[in-house]
């Protein structure tokens, strides 16, 4: 049985400094620290050490050619990591840095191409979060911080989730109770003259193109095994144990009465859960607040022993679109 990682409680807004201190040694020492930021919790290690960039792969069992995002603690650290820093990347982050906007611009040499799957390009972000940002700096260097989870399955949103996903692979976690946003970063590359949105998020292409002007979408990549421009665009994501059906509110009682045995759960925002369900779970009908309830959800649906979670399909304004992104890549096979 492997054992249970140290966890250490941290006030959220006024982290004590020598519980940071800890971890920013554990960092320094080539380890992995599990710390909250307002999307999820994110496994960091050292950007600039590919033994530490490697730990991460294989503790979560990602795929090498899945990039990781760099998080800084502001745009001055950022741009000693970007071989360019074009006037877009200067806009952006002037208004959504500290915040779930990740950067996707050139690297500079020094910067591993262990983190990068290979590519010239690489993403960054200042996160939204004291824990985090005491972290970073403390430690001195960039931290890579994908989801601390294993590959595929549902980020963690609390301390207790990493624990469970991913046990002794962690050597540190700080726990600051819930994050705040709870689905992953927007990300957005501006390296190529033009921003392209990668990976939807809680901050939306409207908002992106009232500062960039008219913002592109990014198409998948042709291959699986494709070395991606940022991370969250493999096919499956955020995926549940569960067999997640979606289904129209129209249709939804049918959806349940297909999916047979006696491990069903439901997932709705406007439908009133029943008694009779084996799980029943509902979410707030605005985006922001579904998106912080969503993962949770998830995580509760498995520990219930679900084997088939209909989830009602949300609405399709753009609000949305994230959390639709994020649903459609849960249910997508196995």
């Amino acid at each position: 049985m492997s054992r249970r990682p140290e966890v250490l409680a941290v006030e959220p807004a006024n982290p004590d400094p020598a519980v940071i201190a800890r971890a920013a040694a554990t960092i320094r020492a080539g380890g992995l620290v599990a710390m909250p930021t307002e999307t999820v919790y994110g496994l960091a290690g050292n950007a600039l050490d590919p033994a530490a960039i490697a730990r991460i792969y294989a503790a979560k069992g990602r795929p090498s050619h899945n990039p990781l995002i760099a998080h800084v603690a502001d745009a001055a650290q950022a741009q000693t990591l970007a071989a360019e820093w074009p006037l877009m990347a200067r806009e952006l982050a002037a208004r959504f840095w500290p915040g779930p906007l990740t950067l996707v611009v050139r690297r500079k040499a020094h910067v591993p191409s262990e983190l990068t799957a290979g590519l010239d390009t690489f993403g960054v972000r200042v996160p939204d979060h004291p824990v985090a940002l005491a972290l970073i700096r403390a430690a001195g260097v960039p931290l890579a911080a994908p989801s601390a989870n294993r590959f595929t399955e549902v980020s963690p949103v609390t301390a207790a989730q990493v624990v469970r996903g991913l046990g002794d692979a962690v050597d540190l976690i700080l726990d600051a109770g819930h994050t705040r946003v709870g689905i992953e970063s927007t990300v957005v590359d501006v390296s190529g003259g033009r921003a392209v949105l990668l990976r939807p998020g809680m901050i939306g292409a409207e908002q992106l193109a009232a500062v960039v002007g008219p913002v592109g979408r990014g198409a998948a990549p042709a291959r699986d095994d494709a070395p991606r421009a940022a991370p969250g665009m493999a096919a499956r994501h955020y995926a549940p144990r569960a067999n997640v059906v979606l289904a129209g509110a129209e249709s939804f009682d049918e959806a349940l009465r297909a999916s047979g045995g006696s491990r069903v759960g439901a997932l709705t925002h406007s439908i009133a859960p029943q008694a009779s369900w084996h799980f029943a779970r509902r979410l707030p009908a605005s985006a922001a607040a579904y998106a912080a309830g969503l993962y949770d959800a998830l995580h509760d649906a498995d520990a219930a022993g679900c084997e088939v979670l209909v989830i009602e399909q949300v609405p399709s304004s753009p609000e949305w679109d994230a959390i639709r992104d994020r649903l459609q890549r849960a249910a997508h096979p196995a």
